[in-house]
C-alpha cells in the first residue's frame, strides 16, 4: 500500500471512530456555540466603555474561532494517544508500515476536516447573534488556510502533551493548563492595551497570536495577513515533526 493509501484508511478509521463517539461529537461543536451564546449575545460588546469586550464584535471573532482551533486538537490528539497506548494499538501499529508521521498527519487531517465544520458554524452564529460584521474581501479566501495549520500546530503540540501524559485524565489536565492561558493572553479576547509591557514578549512567542492576527486581519480590520501565516505555517510544521517523533512506537 501506498503511503497516501495507509493515510487515507487511518484517516477513515479516525473519522469512524469520532463519528461514534456521540457525547465527542456533540460537545465539540457544542461547547463553542455555548461560548459564543455567552459572551457573544448576553455579555455583547461594549465599544468605548473601556474594560474587557470593550471592542467592536467584529474584533472578537479570532477569539471564537480560536476556542475550537486550540481545544479540540489538543484534547483529540492528546486523548487518541494515551487510548491507543492504553489498548496496545501502539504495539500492533509497529507491525505495520504504517509510521508515526502518517499516523500523526492522518489523524491531524481528521481534526482539520471535523474542526473546520465547527469553525464555519460558529463564524455563522457569530454574525448571527453578535453585532459583528465580516470584512468582505478577497483576503477572506485565506481564512481556510489559517484554520487548517493552526489546527496543524495544535495537533503537533496534542501529541508532545499525549505522549508526555501517563492517562486520558492526564492529557485532559494538560491540554486545559496549556489552553486556557493561551486562548486569553493571544490577542484573542484581551486586547495587548491591557496588558503590562512586560508580559508583551509573552504574547509574542504564543503561536495562537499569530491565528488570531491573521483572522483579525482578514475578517476585521483589514491589515497584513501573509507574515503571520508565514509564521503560523513554519510553527506547523515544527511542531507536527516533533509531534511525530513524540508518538509512541509501542507502548
Amino acid at each position: 500500500m501506498s503511503r497516501i493509501g495507509r493515510i487515507g484508511t487511518e484517516a477513515t478509521a479516525a473519522a469512524r471512530s469520532f463519528l461514534r463517539r456521540r457525547t465527542a461529537v456533540f460537545f465539540t461543536f457544542f461547547f463553542p456555540v455555548i461560548l459564543v451564546v455567552i459572551f457573544g449575545a448576553l455579555v455583547r460588546t461594549q465599544p468605548t466603555g473601556g474594560g474587557l469586550f470593550a471592542e467592536p464584535a467584529g474584533y472578537y471573532i479570532p477569539g471564537y474561532l480560536a476556542v475550537v482551533v486550540l481545544f479540540t486538537p489538543l484534547s483529540r490528539v492528546g486523548s487518541e494517544i494515551a487510548r491507543h497506548r492504553d489498548g496496545g494499538r501502539f504495539e500492533k501499529l509497529a507491525t505495520t508500515p504504517l509510521s508515526r508521521g502518517e499516523w500523526l498527519l492522518a489523524h491531524t487531517l481528521v481534526n482539520v476536516g471535523i474542526i473546520g465544520a465547527a469553525s464555519l458554524l460558529i463564524l455563522a452564529l457569530v454574525l448571527a447573534v453578535t453585532d459583528a460584521t465580516l470584512a468582505i474581501s478577497p483576503a477572506l479566501a485565506a481564512l481556510p488556510a489559517f484554520v487548517a495549520v493552526a489546527v496543524a500546530l495544535f495537533c503537533g503540540l496534542g501529541a508532545i502533551l499525549g505522549a508526555l501524559s501517563d492517562s486520558q485524565d492526564g492529557v485532559i489536565a494538560a491540554s486545559n493548563t496549556v489552553a486556557l492561558p493561551l486562548l486569553f493572553l493571544s490577542e484573542t479576547f484581551v486586547p495587548p492595551t491591557l496588558l503590562p509591557d512586560w508580559f508583551l514578549p509573552a504574547v509574542a512567542a504564543s503561536p495562537l497570536t499569530y491565528f488570531a492576527r491573521g483572522t483579525r486581519a482578514i475578517t476585521f480590520d483589514g491589515g497584513a495577513w501573509t507574515g503571520d501565516l508565514a509564521v503560523l505555517a513554519a510553527l506547523a510544521v515544527a511542531f507536527l515533526a516533533v509531534g511525530a517523533y513524540a508518538v509512541p512506537r509501542t507502548d
